[in-house]
């Protein structure tokens, strides 16, 4: 368990930072929608332009791996998607789909994956992270985009949506990345240096503005903390054994394939939600508190799961 918090530590540390600096007043009241818009667009679609633009494609394509996990995000997420819409909006269901399967893959997921299972692990942690932020965090932004548009006519509402979506530098940044190993080119020098240092503030600037946002006074009612138990639960528990159903009995992959497809199923919630609630200007107060109760009581669970594996997955 002392690994995982140590692991697990800097993302409360952001928070806290964020949080500290609102109540101090170092931070303004707009600080968070601002902070929020440069991480949506600048520093998330520079991290995803990078990671596609350096993923070595015979490492990744493991299709029983990607099936498994890929299936796993986008059951939970369109399972959660179906039960919020019938008492809210088409956007606020898949941002709450989001929460459910979205994981904090960079901040804990990779890191995890180095401890548990060591270099081996990785073609797969990026796998994992890929399908998490290039497909499930797209399709939750097609749903919001069809939602939004007040277009009526289904032909002119796929190419009103369609417009908006070949706009969005959140879908466009990795489609553009992906040329460069699709060709067989790399990125100049100057270019790739450029794209660390933008992309790398992606996810504390995130985890910043949550900590912003919990600074401010809000009030939370019994409706809201039924949602969030239930996201938590679903992330945490349900999620996991998705995956090992999927990972295991059903495609037969082998043991560290179905380890790693579990533990980045079991990653608590990432910021990608609060940060599309925020630029999307819909409700966060549920959402802040599901990254933040999620990433508290993973510690646990992600301890015990990696406790129960340690015998196998040793050396």
């Amino acid at each position: 368990m002392l690994t995982t918090f140590s692991i697990v530590s800097p993302v409360f540390a952001l928070i806290l930072a964020g949080w500290v600096a609102r109540r101090l007043g170092v931070l303004g009241l707009h600080a968070t929608t601002e902070l929020n818009r440069f991480v949506a667009f600048l520093a998330l679609p520079a991290l995803l332009f990078d990671i596609t633009a350096h993923a070595h494609w015979c490492d990744i394509w493991q299709p029983g791996f990607i099936a498994a996990f890929g299936l796993a995000n986008l059951l939970i997420f369109g399972a959660i998607l179906l039960l919020r819409l019938r008492g809210c909006p088409l956007a606020d269901a898949a941002i709450d789909g989001l929460n459910a399967a979205y994981g904090n893959t960079g901040y804990i997921g990779f890191p995890l994956a180095m401890v548990a299972f060591g270099a081996a692990a990785m073609p797969l942690a990026l796998t994992a992270a890929m399908i998490t932020i290039c497909f499930t965090f797209a399709l939750a932004i097609i749903f919001i985009e069809i939602d939004l548009q007040s277009e009526q006519r289904p032909a002119h509402l796929v190419m009103k949506v369609g417009g908006t979506l070949m706009r969005n530098p959140l879908l466009v940044a990795p489609v553009l990345g992906a040329c460069f190993p699709l060709t067989g080119a790399s990125p100049p020098a100057s270019a790739d240096t450029f794209l660390k240092l933008l992309g790398g503030a992606a996810s504390p600037c995130a985890l910043v503005a949550l900590g912003l946002f919990l600074a401010e006074p809000r009030q939370s009612v019994a409706r809201d903390r039924k949602v969030m138990v239930a996201l938590v639960l679903t992330k945490l528990v349900a999620q996991p054994v998705l995956a090992f159903v999927l990972a295991g009995p059903v495609f037969g992959l082998s043991p560290l394939s179905t380890q790693v497809a579990v533990l980045f199923a079991a990653l608590p919630t990432g910021t990608g939600s609060f940060m599309l609630a925020k630029v999307y200007e819909r409700e966060v107060g549920t959402i802040s508190d599901v990254v933040l109760v999620s990433t508290i009581v993973s510690i646990g669970t992600l301890s015990l799961y990696l406790a129960a594996i340690a015998p196998v997955s040793a050396p």
